[in-house]
Formats: C-alpha cells, sequence, structure tokens
C-alpha cells in the first residue's frame, strides 16, 4: 500500500512540475517567435524575383533535444496499451522543431539575413529505444537548416 501511496505521489509531482515546465517553454517559444516574425522562412529552394542584389549567402541551422518527463512516459505506455493519439508526444515533437527553427532564425538575424530559404526540418529519436539505450528518457533532437540571404544595403 505504501509503495503505491509513494507511486500516486511521484506521479502527481511529475504532471504538475511537467506541465508547468512545457507551459513555461510554449510561453518562450511564442515570445521569441513575436520577436523573430520580420524574419521570414520559406521552403522554397529558389528565391522569388528580386530586383536587390544579394550581398550574402550563408548556411544557417538551429537544433533542440527536448526530453519529455515521466508523468508523459507514463501516460504514452498506458496509451501504447489501448491504442490512440500519443498527445504527450506530439507536443515533444512540436516544442522540438519550433525550437530548432527559432534557434536558427536567431543565427539568421545574429548574420543580417533579410530571409531564409529552402528549410529543412529533420527529427531523431535520443533515449529510450536507441541503440545502446535501453531505460533511458526518451528525447527528440531536432535540426533545422537553411539558407540565409542577405541584401546589399
Amino acid at each position: 500500500m505504501d509503495t503505491l501511496i509513494v507511486l500516486a505521489i511521484l506521479v502527481t509531482i511529475g504532471y504538475f512540475a511537467g506541465t508547468r515546465a512545457e507551459k513555461n517553454h510554449y510561453a518562450s517559444i511564442e515570445a521569441r517567435e513575436k520577436e523573430l516574425f520580420q524574419l521570414p522562412v520559406s521552403s522554397l529552394k529558389k528565391l522569388p524575383e528580386d530586383p536587390r542584389e544579394v550581398e550574402s549567402v550563408n548556411l544557417v541551422y538551429g537544433n533542440a533535444v527536448i526530453a519529455v518527463d515521466y508523468f508523459k512516459v507514463f501516460v504514452a505506455n498506458l496509451r501504447n496499451l489501448f491504442g490512440g493519439r500519443v498527445t504527450a508526444y506530439e507536443s515533444l515533437l512540436d516544442r522540438a522543431r519550433r525550437e530548432a527553427t527559432l534557434r536558427m532564425k536567431t543565427m539568421a538575424k545574429q548574420q543580417g539575413a533579410d530571409v531564409i530559404i529552402n528549410l529543412r526540418l529533420e527529427t531523431a529519436p535520443i533515449g529510450k529505444g536507441t541503440a545502446g539505450q535501453k531505460n533511458g528518457m526518451p528525447s527528440i533532437e531536432s535540426l533545422a537548416y537553411g539558407t540565409a540571404i542577405r541584401y546589399r544595403r
């Protein structure tokens, strides 16, 4: 009985701590997205016709590794028994991709870029289920990369 009580307490703490951390991360992401809104990003491989002269072309990238909390692992394992959407992991992917894109945009902004083209996103699992890690916490690594274009002023 004591074990069940301890488990319930740990799951409850994990739920509230994980939820708070995720909400704080989303708030940070949304604030930075507003800040970097003026820097357009496109998945087009080529620039549309533009009369301005290109001054520089650089590779820009950003990556992020986001881990899931124990509560979400618990819920996801229950969901795996019954089937259906695993929303805990969907938010993990969303946060990782958005964070990686923001880091890429920050790098481009530091270089004075006017636009980013040819955006590509790569996502890979880290932790549970990868080679050599049987009991690790599942994490996602997301890499965003593109070509930053700076026009002559």
